[in-house]
This record gives structure tokens, C-alpha cells and sequence, in this order.
């Protein structure tokens, strides 16, 4: 079948904020350049959700970006990947031959897809084309991705683990290892304990930080922060001050170093106000588009640095195996991010968990492998 089309299932969003429909899809073969993928399995992430419930444009599309699959067949020109390999598909491409991708100061790629659903696919349903979601769509039984955009496992990977690291936990243990670049002995505070907050808790451990705040207004998740590496747990309802006063009393002055992992703007500059004010050093990791942040130039021109952090700094194509066999070499966490296990028919249940924060990562099984 490598040269036909493919019909299978997928979870389709025809329109904003409503359920995710299960449809028969096609999926065309491979062009030049590309990589047709079985996905085993995918996980739903925040930025899924963001999609389908913030962004008006980008439909009918299929969601899902934190997958892991099986190469079922390559495009023309195609020389890196073959049937049988194990990948994760990137939303982040690594091309290694742009300025973007030479450069040791980014991850990005001067040749990335669009972040948000582009406007060619290999998808049609219905007689309908149907778009891509970041290059990726892993709420599908089969996908085509640019191999420029798609990073080659260990094959001893157990995929329905390991999809978790084509986002969330590359993302978070990243901006504390690579964007923040945690110090040994440092202190630091984690704003939002969803899947990249503990990530990036896990991170600060790693990076051999002594002190860990994780800070949430659920005090459900701290059990959970603790075995990433949190050692206190701090939630802002329990105080009538800013919680970076709070942060500030603890630590005499301001933690080295912040991440807020949530996506609101106005926590991202409670993070930045958490600092030190003459060395912290806080980074923006959650994702949004919906509004502008502000800060007075005072916090800054002290010594304070405010960065940003897209898929933790990792180039991803090199990074996501390296993080693949750190797993394997037992050096990171994954198992522990996972809290339910379903179908992908059962997508929307999956949502619904993580619109009420009833869950860390629901892993989806999408085809038997």
C-alpha cells in the first residue's frame, strides 16, 4: 500500500469548541520529502486544546501534535528514515541546513510550518480537505510529515510512553536545562503544575537545584511535584500578599530562577517579580497568543533577564532521541506523567479531563502495533 491511499480513523475538529467528531479518513501517499507514519499512540496537550477552544481559523482540522508512530512508508528523496522505524513526528522542524538551524542560539528552523494548522494536507474526509495540525496531526491512525520534521527512536522505545516527548516534557525540563540553564545549588519556582511544570521541576532537579517552589492553586498536585524533585509547595490562595512577596520572604530577596509554565499573562510576571532582582533569571513557557504581557522597566534594568522558551530549547530532531535514550538510561521521568490510559475514540473523554485538570498526560492507544 505504500504508493495508495490509506483509509483510516481519525478524530476530526470540524469547527471551534465543539466535540471532536471519530470519521474515516484518507490519507494520501507520501510526495517528496515526506514520511507517511502509523501512529501507535499520542497524548493530549494544553496547546490541542488551545486550538480547538481559543483559534477561530485552522478548520476542519486534525488535532494532535505529542505522538509516536512506525514509518509505514517514505516520499521520494527520502534517505534518512525507512518502513519499520520508530519516530516521534516534530512540530518543531530541524532542517540542519538553514542559518536558524546552524546556529547554537536557537532551536528554530528558518524552514518551520506554520505553528498552527498549515494550509496543505495530505488528509481529505468527506470529499473535504482536511487541515494539519503543526505539521503533525497525531489524532490519526496515519499521518504525513515532512522529514524535516520527524526524529528517529530507539527502537527499543516503548511508543506509548515516549509520545509524551514530542512536546510536554521536552518542553518544560528544557527551559530549566537549556532556556534557564538552572545552577547547581541554585533556588528556583515552577508556576503551574500540569505536565511541563513538573517537567521543568524535574529539570531544576536535574540541573541540581537545592530549593524547588512549586507553585499552584491546587494543592492536589504537590504530591506529585514532590516526586519530580519540589521541595516546597507554596499556593497563592493561601496568602493575602502577591506570591512574589511570598516567594521573596522565603528566600531572602527573590528565587535565581522562574518558569511559568501556564500560559497567563499575568503570571508571567508574577514569575519575573519572584526573582532576584539582580540575577533572576525567569522564562516564559507557557503558550498563548491572546494577549500582551507587561512589566515595568524598573524589574529589569536591576540585572533581572525574561526569556522565552519554545519546545525547552531543543533542536528537535537531535534532542527528542537523546531524551528518548535518557529515558531508557532511567535519567528522566516519563511513566509518572501518565495518569489515564484510553482510545483514541475516547478523545474527547481525554479532553474533558484536561479541561478540568483531572489529569497530568492521558496517553490515547490510536493503532494496534
Amino acid at each position: 500500500i505504500a504508493n495508495e491511499v490509506i483509509k483510516c480513523k481519525a478524530a476530526v475538529a470540524w469547527e471551534p469548541k465543539k466535540p471532536l467528531v471519530i470519521e474515516e479518513i484518507e490519507v494520501a501517499p507520501p510526495q517528496a520529502n515526506e514520511v507517511r507514519i502509523k501512529i501507535v499512540a499520542t497524548a493530549v496537550c494544553h496547546t490541542d486544546l488551545y486550538h480547538l477552544l481559543e483559534d477561530e481559523a485552522g478548520f476542519p482540522t486534525v488535532l494532535g501534535h505529542e505522538g509516536a508512530g512506525i514509518v509505514e512508508s517514505v516520499g521520494p528523496g527520502v534517505t534518512e528514515f525507512q518502513p519499520g522505524d520508530k519516530v516521534i513526528p516534530l512540530f518543531i522542524s530541524q532542517c540542519r541546513e538553514c542559518r536558524f538551524c546552524k546556529s547554537p542560539k536557537t532551536n528554530q528552523s528558518g524552514r518551520d510550518p506554520q505553528m498552527m494548522a498549515s494550509a496543505d494536507s495530505r488528509f481529505t474526509c468527506k470529499g473535504k480537505k482536511v487541515l494539519q495540525f503543526v505539521g503533525t496531526s497525531t489524532f490519526s491512525q496515519y499521518t504525513v510529515v515532512n522529514q524535516i520534521a520527524v526524529a528517529k527512536i530507539d527502537p527499543a522505545a516503548p511508543l506509548d510512553k515516549v509520545c509524551l516527548l514530542g512536546c510536554g516534557i521536552c518542553t518544560g525540563y528544557g527551559a530549566a536545562v537549556n532556556t534557564a540553564k538552572v545552577e547547581p545549588g541554585s533556588t528556583c519556582a515552577v508556576f503551574g503544575l500540569g505536565a511541563v511544570g513538573l517537567a521543568a521541576v524535574m529539570g531544576c532537579k536535574a540541573a541540581g537545584a537545592k530549593r524547588i517552589f512549586a507553585v499552584d492553586i491546587n494543592p492536589d498536585k504537590f504530591g506529585k511535584a514532590k516526586v519530580f524533585g519540589a521541595t516546597d509547595f507554596v499556593n497563592p490562595k493561601d496568602h493575602d500578599k502577591p506570591i512574589s512577596q511570598v516567594l521573596a520572604e522565603m528566600t531572602n530577596g527573590g528565587v535565581d530562577y522562574s518558569l511559568e509554565c501556564i500560559g497567563k499573562v499575568d503570571i508571567m510576571r508574577s514569575a519575573l517579580e519572584s526573582c532576584n532582582p539582580g540575577w533572576g533569571v525567569s522564562v516564559i513557557v507557557g503558550w498563548t497568543d491572546l494577549e500582551d504581557f507587561s512589566a515595568r522597566p524598573v524589574q529589569l534594568i536591576a540585572g533581572r533577564t525574561w526569556k522565552g522558551s519554545l519546545f525547552g530549547g531543543f533542536k528537535s530532531k537531535d534532542g527528542v532521541p537523546q531524551m528518548v535514550k535518557a529515558y531508557l538510561d532511567k535519567k528522566v521521568k516519563v511513566d509518572e506523567f501518565i495518569t489515564h490510559n484510553m482510545t483514541l475514540d475516547q478523545v474527547n473523554d481525554a479532553i474533558e479531563l484536561m479541561k478540568k485538570s483531572k489529569c497530568i498526560r492521558t496517553v490515547l492507544s490510536v493503532s494496534p502495533q
